[in-house]
């Protein structure tokens, strides 16, 4: 297990590797390694251990009963993910959590990390404390995607999804993590639709781009 790795996530921030060596049996941690487009948990399951991505990348994709699938998240090695319906237990997930890629993730007994060890050592606090600025965080990157699919047209969703992404990674030639389709998915939109307003809004000068990387220009 990738120690060094695991003390560098925002999840282990200010826990050192001894620490982390010593927490990680109290907290029932397992490492489960998959190949891609397996299903880690799947819609109506109910949970109780949350998952830090190792190596890989997962999708985290809502179905609905006719067949149609939303991705709505996207989570990166060092990220966690369904730690909110394993803290909660009794809502069951809406979502499937698939991987994309070969992919390695370290599963944690929730129930074990918001109670306090029997040494109630500081690192433990710290490691609750990370959770719940983690768990704050998602909630406002939701709060963004609700903004992002609120306006009607494809283009000022595209606008506000690329504005994001560069005031996020700090510069505007930016990569996405989205394929067309998951694009598409994302801002719940059609695919061919999305792919058209690309082509326009490149010919119109507001950015340039190829597969998942975009420049984002100054537009008329």
């Amino acid at each position: 297990m990738d120690y060094k790795f695991i003390v560098g996530t925002k999840l282990f921030e200010g826990v050192t590797v001894e620490e982390a060596k010593a927490m990680l049996g109290c907290l029932g941690a397992q490492e489960r390694a998959y190949a891609r487009g397996e299903v880690i948990y799947h819609a109506g399951q109910h949970i109780e251990r949350m998952g830090l991505l190792l190596e890989g990348g997962v999708n985290i994709v809502r179905p609905d009963i006719w067949g149609n699938e939303n991705i709505i998240g996207h989570i990166l090695p060092g990220e966690v993910f369904a730690e909110t319906y394993a803290c909660s237990q009794r809502a069951p997930m809406m979502a499937d959590v698939i991987t994309t890629m070969k992919t390695a993730v370290l599963f944690l007994d929730v129930g074990k990390v918001v109670r306090s060890c029997a040494s109630s050592c500081s690192h433990h606090a710290r490691l609750v404390r990370n959770l719940l600025m983690i768990m704050a965080s998602k909630n406002l990157n939701l709060a963004q995607k609700i903004n992002h699919i609120t306006p009607k047209s494809i283009r000022e969703r595209l606008l506000s999804y690329l504005s994001s992404e560069a005031v996020k990674q700090g510069k505007k030639e930016i990569e996405v993590p989205f394929n067309r389709q998951q694009m598409a998915d994302y801002l719940a939109v059609d695919r061919s639709a999305l792919s058209n307003e690309l082509s326009k809004m490149q010919r119109d000068g507001l950015l340039s781009y190829h597969k998942n990387h975009f420049i984002l220009l100054q537009g008329e």
